[in-house]
């Protein structure tokens, strides 16, 4: 479903003031941590919107990619760095999963020894991670030499194993 993301927006901030006002100490507290890291000026409105999007896009919280797409802008980003910021929670969400499953496979490979069920579906889980991190980039628009270089880093993992 596709949201209309100025309604939301708004939507938002009415029950977010609902909520404001049946339990004032909460949202205060929220926006206190929120408000933290603006009083150092290390980071400049618009750095700390961009990161706080690709977090929200991490997170997969609908509410907080509207607000903080809207703040960068507001701030002064442009569509390509909002655009640079979701990549960059895409790569991150792409090596945490390419992390946790050689951790994990590494656990099996040291118990189980390799079983050949288990090499293809990790080969088949580096295919949709080297081709989803290819497309976010939008590297190349020619998908024959993406799929080649995603069978690569398939025939790289097999040889490892």
């Amino acid at each position: 479903m596709m949201l209309e993301w100025n309604e939301y927006r708004q939507q938002l901030a009415e029950t977010i003031g609902k909520t404001a006002r049946l339990s004032p100490d909460t949202v205060r507290g929220y926006t206190a941590l929120s408000t933290a890291g603006t009083k150092t000026n290390r980071l400049d409105a618009k750095t700390r919107e961009l990161i706080a999007l690709a977090i929200a896009a991490t997170m997969r919280c609908d509410g907080c990619i509207t607000v903080h797409t809207d703040a960068a802008i507001k701030h002064g980003a442009s569509r390509e760095e909002v655009a640079e910021a979701v990549g960059v929670a895409v790569a991150v969400n792409a090596g945490a999963a390419l992390m946790y499953s050689a951790a994990r496979h590494g656990r099996i490979r040291g118990q189980c020894g390799i079983h050949h069920r288990t090499r293809e579906m990790t080969s088949a889980f580096l295919f949709v991670i080297t081709f989803s991190g290819i497309a976010a980039r939008k590297r190349t628009t020619n998908k024959a030499a993406d799929v080649t270089c995603a069978q690569k880093a398939i025939n790289s993992c097999r040889e490892s194993m």
